[in-house]
């Protein structure tokens, strides 16, 4: 199964004023049902209580179970790349990765697996579970 590497803020949730992105839970519904989830999040490393806890103050209850259920934790000290396992098949989305998170991606010909997700952008998240749908489909199909 693919992995599904999922920030919070900026993606799960608005980085300004916040709250639940829009249809946020459409779309934890189809990651959790899709992919193999792990945090990456400074709100989780090696433990996703912190970052449910977190959720919990924005998100519905059946949204935050889908998490609590699916999401692994990951452990990271500086760069949130230290944490993905480069050898499997995945995907990252983020709102802000570091300059040299993304120059360590292009470094290792991983970089087309981050997807920068930008709220302010109307059906942000229905567009990004569209562009995972049609990458599920082309990897199913090789």
């Amino acid at each position: 199964m693919i992995r599904l590497y999922l920030d919070i803020d900026g993606v799960l949730l608005t980085a300004k004023h916040t709250q639940a992105a829009p249809n946020v839970d459409e779309f934890v519904a189809f990651v959790t049902a899709n992919f193999e989830c792990y945090w990456l999040t400074t709100h989780c490393k090696s433990n996703s209580d912190s970052a449910l806890n977190y959720l919990s103050h924005f998100l519905l209850p059946e949204t935050l179970e889908k998490l609590r259920q699916s999401v692994q934790p990951t452990s990271w000290d500086t760069l949130k790349t230290e944490a993905i396992n480069l050898n499997s098949d995945f995907y990252w989305l983020d709102d802000q990765p570091f300059q040299s998170e993304i120059s360590y991606l292009q470094r290792n010909d991983v970089g087309n697996r981050l997807l920068i997700v930008n709220l302010n952008r109307p059906n942000e998240l229905l567009t990004v579970q569209a562009t995972l749908q049609q990458k599920l489909h082309v990897e199913l199909q090789s």
